[in-house]
């Protein structure tokens, strides 16, 4: 990893602060509270709720945010809590060193494995897979996640942090200056203000110690691909999920929020909550969905609660809890494993916009509205052609080009009707 040391400026002297050996317990818990109000909530090592990071929630609850955005937060400021408390720096008396060290951690540190609730102390074999190595998957060409944070995860914590101390010095309770800055060549305020509309947009990074990230073009499974990943799964339950998700473009938490009542085999239609805008959305489905989500609920006749307002979607084990997103993606993982695959949930949702955005006879609007896209250049992604298309068509055109027969070589002589169309007939 080499010399990753970081000087801490004292009254006295520099001391050196080793970044490499730096190791964080795993102090502190973001706790789900099941309360409207405070769906989550950060304590320490004693228990003890975290007052900041509890008025920062609270402001979250205030401008409207959902549960999923106070857990995504709340993830980041664990991280960054836990880093000062190792250091022993209050998080009001953090500067620019402890930021831009936190960042450069981030980096490099290994993520903590969590343990299954089924198996606390690890010791037993969870339904997990083992951790692969880096590189890239030979059947999906997709990139195999390491064991180390990505670009999206430090960025996206950066910018979490900044809007944290944003508010604090807003209101006065925080530190005099914002120990995430924004960066240098950016000017005070909102990015991009006073952008012309005509004008693309420039490409700058908002905080000085935000990462370059990628932006990676939406993944489509192909369709052998997917039936073969169709085959492994081992439940009516699984299969109903699959193809409600690679039919509808639902997005893996708002059909996992379905009730019985959402479901409308009539009209061939499901209601879910959109994600951003947190309303309802009737969305047309494939009719095998429905087959498949008729036969799982044969399954469960008198096993689970049949009211109109209970969960769709339950575990396979008892005791009976609603499904949720963890259980839904280690059920994919298992399936990927059979395979030697590593497609994700929500490339489910790609490959039903590539789906629909490939037949002529649907237009791009109708598109848009299905996904749920605020924008159309967003779903105009769609109409580009994926990874494996463009390479089966470049050697398509090598293979022509070999194939092909030879070019007839050149008269001896020109012809005679060429000669007097351009002399003259007296030409030959």
């Amino acid at each position: 990893l080499g010399s990753l040391g970081s000087f801490l400026m004292t009254n006295d002297r520099d001391v050196p602060r080793e970044l490499s050996g730096l190791v964080v317990p795993a102090l502190g818990l973001l706790e789900a509270t099941e309360d409207l109000f405070e769906p989550y909530r950060l304590v320490d090592g004693d228990g003890t709720v975290v007052a900041p990071v509890a008025a920062f929630f609270a402001e979250l609850a205030a401008c409207g945010r959902p549960a999923t955005t106070h857990r995504s937060y709340g993830m980041d400021l664990l991280r960054w809590f836990r880093f000062l408390w190792v250091l022993e720096v209050d998080w009001d008396q953090a500067t620019r060193t402890e930021a831009r060290d936190f960042c450069r951690w981030l980096q490099i540190a290994v993520k903590p494995a969590r343990p299954h609730w089924r198996y606390p102390d690890g010791d037993a074999l969870q339904s997990g897979l083992q951790q692969a190595s880096s590189g890239s998957n030979s059947l999906t060409g997709k990139a195999i996640r390491g064991d180390r944070y990505e670009a999206a995860t430090v960025a996206h914590c950066e910018s979490v942090l900044r809007g944290f101390y944003d508010f604090h010095l807003e209101a006065g309770t925080g530190p005099m200056v914002n120990p995430f800055p924004l960066s240098r060549h950016r000017r005070e305020g909102r990015a991009n203000a006073h952008h012309n509309p005509m004008d693309p947009f420039p490409g700058q990074r908002s905080g000085r110690y935000r990462p370059k990230v990628v932006t990676r073009a939406p993944r489509c499974i192909p369709d052998d691909r997917f039936d073969e990943l169709f085959a492994q799964l081992g439940s009516h339950r699984d299969r109903a999920l699959v193809a409600f998700w690679v039919s509808t473009g639902a997005r893996a938490s708002e059909l996992l929020g379905a009730k019985v009542s959402d479901v409308d085999p009539g009209q061939q239609l499901i209601t879910v909550i959109r994600k951003g805008t947190r309303v309802l959305q009737p969305l047309p489905a494939a009719p095998d969905a429905f087959v498949w989500l008729r036969l799982y609920q044969a399954q469960l006749n008198g096993l689970v609660p049949s009211g109109r307002d209970e969960p769709l979607w339950w575990t396979l084990r008892r005791p009976f809890r609603a499904l949720r997103y963890d259980a839904a993606r280690a059920m994919f993982t298992r399936a990927n494993a059979a395979l030697g695959s590593n497609w994700s949930l929500h490339d489910l949702r790609h490959t039903a916009a590539y789906r629909m955005a490939r037949d002529p006879q649907v237009p791009l609007a109708d598109i848009q509205w299905v996904m749920g896209h605020a924008n159309l250049s967003t779903t105009q992604r769609y109409l580009n052609p994926v990874t494996e298309e463009v390479i089966a068509g470049m050697l398509t055109f090598h293979s022509r080009r070999r194939d092909r027969p030879p070019d007839a070589p050149p008269a001896p002589e020109y012809r005679a009707e060429s000669l007097q169309i351009m002399f003259g007939k007296d030409a030959t």
